[in-house]
């Protein structure tokens, strides 16, 4: 091969390599925390204690009680009705929709007593701290309470409903409970691992704003880089190799005996 183009193929793959090379050495540290990792307890599914149920024989008011309720306040029709627990209480969670200016429609919830059908608000900071101990299988007594009515892209709680009570507990690795208030029910409960790996994740897709995009346009174009860098460096290899080129030297002159 020219010693031109050998040189070429030689700097082509050096500056890939430099360039590409930390988001590859990203890659490889995020793949092996991911497959290091149970997906259960990064998700905190081992610190959810289980949502007990009500008796098949417990009386309650039927939900058509809280529908003329929601009635008299101007809203005509419901899409869902699930009975839930609040401590320790049946509730109804009541899910309806109200289209606002503009013509968007918007999901509401409305909570109502199971026991009376009437319309009850959102959990208080009490209630919701109460529903967090009560599912949280930690031990640890609790930090902090936060309420959140607004998160942004980079937030733990993102995309998750609003507003809610974030319950912070020491221990263990520093765990967060979040609580819908207006849902009644616990949401999520995030961690130092799920945090770590939130912060690799968006290092291995390269979604800088919501993390969550694996077809944006830089990961796209990285990993049309890595594969010129891949396969510059086996253009490098087959250019370099003492063996091939002693093959086409051997080639060569006998193909020449021949013509």
């Amino acid at each position: 091969m020219n010693r031109i183009w050998h040189l070429r193929i030689r700097k082509t793959h050096r500056y890939l390599g430099l360039f590409v090379g930390v988001q590859f050495l990203l890659w490889t540290l995020g793949g092996l925390y991911f497959s290091w990792s149970s997906l259960d307890d990064i998700h905190g599914d081992h610190l959810k204690r289980p949502a007990v149920g009500f008796s098949a024989s417990l009386p309650l008011a039927s939900p058509s009680v809280a529908f003329q309720a929601l009635k008299q306040k101007g809203i005509d029709s419901v899409f869902s009705v699930a009975l839930i627990d609040v401590l320790h209480q049946p509730v109804y969670q009541l899910t309806y929709r109200v289209q606002h200016t503009g013509g968007s429609l918007m999901t509401h919830v409305q909570l109502a007593d199971a026991r009376t059908g009437q319309l009850r608000g959102a959990l208080t900071k009490a209630e919701a701290t109460a529903v967090a101990q009560q599912r949280f299988a930690g031990s640890s007594a609790i930090e902090t309470v936060e309420y959140l009515t607004v998160t942004n892209d980079h937030h733990e709680y993102r995309g998750k409903p609003l507003p809610a009570y974030a319950v912070i507990f020491r221990q263990p690795a520093h765990a967060t409970v979040y609580v819908a208030a207006q849902l009644g029910t616990l949401q999520s409960v995030r961690t130092d691992p799920w945090r770590v790996f939130d912060l690799l994740w968006m290092l291995h897709t390269m979604d800088y704003q919501g993390r969550d995009d694996i077809n944006n346009g830089l990961l796209r174009a990285f990993s049309v880089l890595g594969l010129l860098s891949i396969l510059s460096g086996f253009a490098l290899y087959v250019a370099s190799s003492p063996g091939l080129r002693r093959g086409r030297a051997t080639v060569k002159p006998r193909q020449t005996q021949r013509q």
